[in-house]
């Protein structure tokens, strides 16, 4: 008789434990609701949890739960929207001091409000890339589509959320080291 080895990879406790915050984070960006990025990842890990083995065993679990959450938020989103409706842009932030510490907390919800702005998949594509990180031949695995429409979706929405989002000045240059002799 053979015995069966335990499934190799993390126990599916270890991965909530150690992964959850960041498809929260991911939910949260693509829906804008605290209680709806929390419904996404509680039925995303509830599907991943019946396969465990299966997906733990896959060459990247998180990879795989973060493309049930993208989808999950991307049916959530036709759902709710109905043809025809448009969703309001948002308006300029007003000129903050920037030592103002609690500016960055406002700077971080007109941001999140503006990717609310674009259509879904390209809001998708911008917070893979960005949040997480990832290539576009990684998105472009995870949504099932080609690199070349995952490129043409980022520079779209980023040509998109730079119309919206009020334009940040750039810190002044620091001074070369031939500049600060003189």
């Amino acid at each position: 008789m053979r015995l069966r080895r335990a499934s190799p990879g993390i126990d599916f406790v270890e991965f909530v434990e150690q992964r959850s915050g960041a498809l929260f984070r991911t939910a949260y960006v693509l829906t804008g609701d605290a209680y709806a990025a929390e419904d996404l990842v509680q039925e995303a890990l509830e599907r991943v949890c019946r396969h465990w083995r299966r997906v733990a065993a896959s060459d990247s679990p998180e990879a795989y739960v973060r493309r049930i959450v993208v989808n999950l938020a991307n049916d959530r989103w036709r759902r709710l929207n109905r043809p025809g409706e448009r969703t309001a842009a948002v308006p300029p932030a007003e000129r903050a001091d920037p030592r103002d510490a609690y500016r960055s907390v406002e700077l971080r919800e007109e941001l999140v409000a503006a990717l609310h702005t674009l259509p879904m998949g390209m809001r998708t594509v911008v917070v893979l890339y960005y949040l997480h990180d990832l290539g576009d031949r990684e998105i472009a695995r995870t949504l099932d589509v080609s690199p070349g429409a995952v490129r043409s979706q980022l520079a779209r929405g980023l040509a998109k959320l730079r119309a919206v989002l009020p334009r940040q000045d750039a810190p002044p240059a620091p001074l070369t080291s031939r500049e600060g002799a003189r």
